[in-house]
Formats: structure tokens, C-alpha cells, sequence
């Protein structure tokens, strides 16, 4: 029987409940991550943050960079907004891993804050609170309530193959991308929020804005796992690396 191509996906460390237990320090990650992995074909292994090394990308044929906390501004340059809310140690072990599926040619998808951890990770940069950009909070209309608006994508781009006739996606965030670094933009917001980055240059390498694993057609998850499976027959071939990003800021 042929092995399912194993995807690590991020997790948090949250205080959580369960049982007796009130307010207990946890490693956790919504299980929608997990059911869509599954779903295409994948089997989800979830890793807690951990900066020592990265070894265990050694056993994975798939990175996913969960949702989640806000990347802390030092790692591009910036003072922190008073509503900006980071987790230094989820940063620290997820540019580990990301450093190093980069120089593996490791298929990576970065959702919501995992795609702009992939712009910061190649030099670029994050509005700290983007209502303050456009004007109002239509990607996070209230706490625990997703909103929906319109998306494009640029034709023929990875993005655009992908999500090949949708136009409206969910949304939950309340930073966004400013400056997207050596990633190429490809999809776009109605109101211009950038929506979905890719490396064109690498074997796979996608952000997406939303959250295709609380969609009921996680199309960005699929092409993860069809990509891990691409890799393990077809080793890269002989011609030149892609640039690799400029390593994150990083304080003191």
C-alpha cells in the first residue's frame, strides 16, 4: 500500500479546556486543518513550536503554516502596534522550519498568518492593523465571525490555476501584507488587500489570506498534497536553485 504524503501542519500553544481541566497550557490546532489534509489524501502530523532545529522536515513531504497570532513586527523592522498580539516562540520555531523547506524545495502553504510569516520570511512587510488601511472591518467583521468578499487572481499564475472559478473567500484577520518581499502578488481583495503570494520559482510555495480549510472545497490544501506527492517522483531537476529570501529581522 502506498504511504499518504505526510504534511506537518503548525500548531499553537494556547491555554485550553477539556474535561476537569480549566486553562491548561496546550499544543493545539483547529481540526479543520487536519480533516482537509485528510481529505486530499494526506496524513497530518502536528508540530508544537520548537526552534532547536528543524530534522523533523526529514520525515514530512508537505509544510502547512497554520492561522493564527500575529507575527511579531521586530522580525520586519517595525515598533509593535498596541493591537498587535505575537507568540515569539511560534515565530521563532516556524522561521526554522521555513528556512529549511525553503533550501529543501519542501512544498510549502501559508494560510492567513502563515502566508504573511512567508512574506516577512522573504524580506517583506505586514500592516499592523489593517482597518486602519482600508477603512473598515470587513475581514474581521467581530470576534469568532468570519466575513466573505470578493477575491481575483492573477491569470496563470499558481494562484489562479488553483482556485480556477472562485471569486469570494472567506476572511478572519485583522493584519495583511504591505510589502510581499521576493514573493510574487497574485491574488487581490476587492478592496485591494493582497490575498494570495507564491514563489514561481520553487516547486511549490503559496500563501493564501483565507482560510480554505473551513471551506467545503479546501482547494489550496489539495494542491499542498498533490504537490508532496509530485515531489517524491520527481526530484528536482539539474537546472538553477531559485534565489532563496532574505533571512527575517530580527531584534537585539
Amino acid at each position: 500500500m502506498r504511504r499518504r504524503p505526510v504534511i506537518g501542519v503548525t500548531a499553537y500553544v494556547e491555554p485550553a479546556g477539556w474535561a476537569v481541566w480549566r486553562d491548561v497550557p496546550a499544543t493545539l490546532v483547529p481540526h479543520a486543518y487536519v480533516r482537509a489534509v485528510t481529505a486530499a489524501g494526506g496524513r497530518a502530523v502536528v508540530l508544537p513550536p520548537d526552534d532547536v532545529d528543524a530534522d523533523v522536515l526529514g520525515l514530512l513531504d508537505g509544510l502547512l503554516l497554520a492561522g493564527g497570532a500575529d507575527v511579531g513586527p521586530e522580525r520586519y523592522g517595525q515598533p509593535p502596534d498596541p493591537r498587535t498580539e505575537s507568540r515569539p516562540d511560534r515565530d521563532a520555531g516556524e522561521v526554522a522550519l521555513l528556512t529549511a523547506a525553503l533550501a529543501a524545495d519542501l512544498p510549502v502553504l501559508g494560510v492567513c498568518r502563515g502566508m504573511q510569516l512567508l512574506a516577512v520570511a522573504y524580506g517583506g512587510s505586514l500592516h499592523q492593523h489593517l482597518p486602519d488601511v482600508v477603512g473598515h472591518d470587513g475581514h474581521r467583521p467581530a470576534p469568532g465571525v468570519y466575513g466573505s468578499h470578493p477575491v481575483r487572481f492573477a491569470p496563470g499564475s499558481r494562484a489562479g490555476t488553483v482556485m480556477a472559478g472562485v471569486d469570494r473567500v472567506n476572511s478572519y484577520h485583522h493584519q495583511a501584507v504591505a510589502d510581499p518581499g521576493g514573493l510574487a502578488v497574485t491574488g487581490w481583495a476587492d478592496d485591494g488587500v493582497v490575498e494570495a503570494l507564491e514563489d514561481p520559482a520553487r516547486r511549490f510555495v503559496l500563501g493564501v489570506q483565507w482560510h480554505p480549510e473551513n471551506e467545503a472545497d479546501p482547494r489550496p490544501v489539495t494542491a499542498l498534497v498533490q504537490a508532496a506527492v509530485s515531489r517524491r517522483s520527481q526530484p528536482a531537476g539539474p537546472g538553477p536553485r531559485p534565489t532563496r529570501p532574505r533571512p527575517p529581522v530580527t531584534s537585539g
